[in-house]
């Protein structure tokens, strides 16, 4: 199971909200390229980096510190937040992104969500599906729809996404345990013919205990937060698990 810190970005600087909501925003970083650092040092290759002043404006706009962090370090990115336009797209693979998350997008405008997958391959184009009562959000989380979470993730499977990345909303930033049996369900209820999910899992996670019984779920990524940040999770501590998982 890869181990995929995140860094979310405010104004230029690495934040954390808790259940979405901007009114708890908490800096850790100035600099978001000293967490990054900090990551690469102890072993990490992957990180999910997103633009919360997109998500909420419609557009990209931390595409500058996206640049920064692709050009100074050697981690794999996926961006998310604000993909509403094929410029915008075109903007986040130029800064260095290897993958993109498209959340609102995939359930504003499905035709352009799928045919950026149709040009770019699923290897690429990543699912975002994020819940609150079963119930797909957008925006930034700060809006609602009614599009059921299980039914969403298995109509872009058919479509041919196979990355999709699930933050079940109420346990973000929480740090009491990640929605396993959330996970564990997509995981046997959306797939359909011969699609194959990997399910990355966001939300709630606080100790390495966590991340084994992802791992038991049959998660393929889990993206850690808050508790990176908080230091319920010390790198050291991450570094010598994934070391010994490898």
């Amino acid at each position: 199971m890869r181990i995929i810190p995140a860094i979310d970005i405010i104004e230029g600087k690495c934040v954390r909200l808790t259940k979405g909501d901007y009114s708890t925003t908490k800096v850790y970083h100035e600099d978001p390229l000293e967490a990054a650092r900090a990551f690469e040092d102890h072993g990490i290759r992957y990180l999910h980096v997103v633009d919360l002043d997109g998500a909420r404006a419609g557009r990209i706009v931390n595409y500058k510190v996206l640049e920064k962090l692709a050009s100074r370090t050697r981690l794999q990115i996926d961006f998310g937040g604000g993909l509403r336009t094929d410029d915008d797209l075109r903007i986040a693979f130029e800064s260095g992104a290897e993958q993109v998350t498209g959340g609102s997008i995939a359930v504003r405008e499905p035709h352009r969500f799928a045919g950026w997958l149709a040009e770019y391959g699923w290897e690429r184009i990543l699912l975002g599906a994020d819940a609150r009562d079963g119930k797909i959000a957008v925006s930034g989380w700060e809006e609602g729809s009614e599009r059921e979470l299980v039914p969403f993730v298995r109509d872009y499977l058919s479509q041919g996404i196979r990355y999709v990345i699930c933050t079940d909303i109420a346990r973000d930033g929480m740090l009491q345990g990640p929605a396993t049996d959330l996970y564990r369900e997509l995981i046997r209820e959306a797939p359909a013919d011969d699609a194959e999910i990997r399910l990355i899992a966001s939300g709630g996670i606080r100790s390495l205990a966590d991340l084994d019984a992802l791992r038991g779920a049959g998660c393929e990524g889990a993206i850690l937060g808050k508790s990176l940040y908080e230091g319920t999770i010390g790198l050291r501590e991450l570094q010598g698990y994934m070391e010994s998982n490898e």
